[in-house]
């Protein structure tokens, strides 16, 4: 009889639908797990699918879990052979002195000892390097469920930069030939030199901000390749020609809270650590009783040599064994009382984890659907910048209004256009949060059981 609590799964009741209202294409339609397996399917990007399946076979984070996890296999294996009988081998040869006399002795045998689990306490252990094992596999999982979305995200704010950059080249040549057309004014006495400068230092402003996004982007490319477990700088020839963001599909099934739960390794791991911790308690408990065991020798011993196989230097001892710690000074008792305060604080861990990711998910819905909202706001601000910069530049050249209008409409066409590309990144970002929300990506394909990446 195995002493101590046993483990009983604990149930938490989740909300039948999210809090958040859906919308920007949100739906509570079952999500599918192959979607959700590999949700970057979705973004229909070649080069984002063949950056996710390199993560997977190179980074470093995950090879470390899953050497961790071939850990725990192996602890595992050592708490089970703890209730097999162990069996060990000997043999020697001596030469003593006593009384003026040489004696040899020669011996060789074999030593069998095996302890009864009458209380339980192997038992316990067993499941705790089980739950263990199982906890290991969930925290590799929880390392790939989080790497994918690295590579998305850093690949997201690549080809953002790259859009940004593109803008602001884009906003250079046009100010700088407003900057020629008011050279020529001023030199054909049609305008004066405060509207010079001012298109200069508009200018300059513009340029200004070149180095900074190209600091950007040098950064998520650096990023990327050590997120495939490659130097920096080894992918910026494959990713240097400019590519559109990603574009997120018209409807994203979400599912309930429900399918969370059952979806994300952190809660799965941490329910997992919970039952270790609890078999653990019933391990410390069976310190309390005594523990029996049976021992046992087989063997030849002879003075000598010659003699060494014959019956009469045959020796066997057989017979059973106990120990029982009566005096600790209350040790066991205490320790017991540690490992159930540990069984607390992991119940409090676990309930934590859920409430986090529920959380997580619900600040990623809002997300995901507010800036589809802010969007469409900053499409058509930037269609309105447009236009006035085109009225703006039409009436200074007619004379009807002097050059800060010019410049105001230039300054805030740009802005429109670096929000509205940052909004057009952003908007496939969430998306992309929301998936590593819901626990996407951790029964990847390519990936086998054990975690490895399939070649």
């Amino acid at each position: 009889a195995a002493v101590g609590p046993d483990y009983v799964p604990v149930e938490i009741k989740a909300a039948e639908a999210w809090n958040s209202g859906l919308a920007g294409g949100l739906s509570g339609k079952a999500i599918s797990p192959v979607t959700l397996a590999a949700w970057w399917k979705i973004l229909d990007d070649p080069v984002l699918s063949s950056l996710m399946e390199r993560a997977v076979a190179g980074n470093l984070d995950l090879e470390q879990a899953r050497a961790r996890v071939r850990e725990s296999r192996a602890r595992s294996g050592i708490s089970r052979a703890a209730v097999f009988p162990a069996i060990d081998a000997s043999g020697s040869v001596t030469r003593s002195r006593s009384g003026g006399s040489e004696t040899d002795l020669y011996a060789a045998g074999f030593d069998a000892g095996w302890e009864l689990d009458l209380f339980g306490g192997l038992q316990r252990s067993i499941e705790a390097s089980g739950a263990d094992l199982h906890a290991s596999a969930e925290g590799r999982n929880n390392v790939l469920v989080s790497l994918l979305a690295e590579v998305a995200l850093n690949y997201v704010d690549t080809r953002t930069y790259q859009a940004r950059l593109a803008i602001a080249q884009a906003n250079v040549e046009a100010q700088q030939e407003t900057c020629g057309l008011i050279q020529w004014r001023v030199q054909a006495g049609l305008s004066d030199e405060l509207a010079l400068q001012q298109a200069r230092y508009n200018l300059e402003n513009t340029r200004s901000q070149i180095p900074t996004l190209r600091t950007g982007l040098e950064e998520t490319l650096n990023r990327l390749a050590v997120l495939l477990g490659q130097p920096p700088g080894a992918i910026h020839a494959e990713l240097k020609d400019r590519k559109s963001i990603p574009v997120t599909p018209l409807e994203v099934a979400v599912g309930v809270p429900a399918d969370t739960l059952r979806h994300r390794p952190d809660i799965r791991m941490a329910e997992r650590e919970l039952a270790a911790q609890t078999a653990r308690v019933g391990i410390a408990t069976a310190d309390l009783y005594p523990k029996f065991s049976l021992t046992g020798t087989i063997g030849l011993e002879s003075l000598s040599i010659t003699d060494f196989i014959d019956a009469a230097s045959q020796i066997w001892r057989i017979g059973p064994g106990f120990s029982w710690n009566i005096f600790d000074a209350g040790s066991i008792r205490q320790n017991i009382q540690v490992q159930s305060a540990l069984q607390e604080q992991a119940l409090i861990q676990y309930e934590s984890t859920v409430l986090d990711a529920m959380e997580e998910v619900e600040n990623a819905l809002v997300a995901y659907a507010q800036e589809q909202q802010r969007r469409k706001s900053l499409k058509a601000g930037e269609n309105a910048a447009r236009l006035a910069a085109q009225l703006a530049k039409a009436q200074y050249q007619a004379g009807f209004v002097d050059f800060s209008n010019v410049l105001d409409a230039q300054r805030m066409l740009l802005s429109f256009e670096d929000n509205l590309a940052l909004s057009d990144g952003m908007v496939t970002s969430n998306l992309v949060r929301l998936y590593k929300a819901l626990g996407g990506g951790w029964a990847s394909p390519g990936i086998t059981q054990t975690g490895e990446h399939q070649k």
